[in-house]
């Protein structure tokens, strides 16, 4: 009878250990993804158990026309990306015994890019473009699709500063609205 007293209380122990884990962003994660608008390399390294610092680098994609071009445009530039997030519902995502592996969460960040003018893919030769900052408080939800997929939306509204020497600079409101699949390695 003892024996079975004691592997209940331990197995009790066992469940009530495993259950009090707080929940926490993952220590390092890197990934993939694309969009309509261009595709992405990224890691995620934690900072405190509810904040991950986001480093991206990609190729932002653009779409222009009008009576102006006699076709289409199509460009697309390197964009450097530092995002701090807070995934403020990680804890309440485990007590439903929800997925959190890979970040998988709602998020508030800083999404703060680096446009360079570095050069520019485009249908128009010699297309010059200026460089740009912007910084955006966003909103924006990741889950995980298995094990390695991930998709991820996020809005927000901030500000944009484009260097523009020999015209002067132009700054004002620019918006974050993005839709994106990727791999998680």
């Amino acid at each position: 009878m003892k024996k079975k007293i004691l592997f209940s209380l331990i197995i009790c122990l066992i469940f009530f250990a495993g259950n009090a884990q707080t929940a926490s962003v993952e220590k390092s994660t890197y990934g993939i993804q694309t969009g309509l608008l261009g595709i992405w390399i990224h890691n995620e390294m934690r900072l405190t158990n509810q904040i991950a610092l986001r480093t991206e680098l990609g190729m932002n994609a653009g779409i222009f026309g009008g009576d102006f071009y006699p076709q289409t445009g199509f460009l697309m530039t390197p964009v450097i990306t530092v995002e701090p997030r807070w995934y403020y519902n990680l804890e309440n995502r485990q007590s439903k015994s929800k997925n959190i592996s890979g970040n998988s969460g709602n998020f508030v960040s800083l999404q703060t890019s680096y446009h360079p003018n570095w050069f520019v893919i485009s249908n128009y030769d010699n297309l010059k473009t200026f460089n740009l900052l912007t910084i955006i408080p966003t909103w924006g939800i990741k889950r995980n699709v298995g094990e390695h997929f991930t998709y991820e939306t996020a809005i927000g509204i901030g500000y944009g500063h484009q260097f523009r020497e020999a015209y002067g600079d132009l700054e004002g409101v620019t918006a974050n609205l993005h839709l994106r699949i990727g791999y998680r390695f």
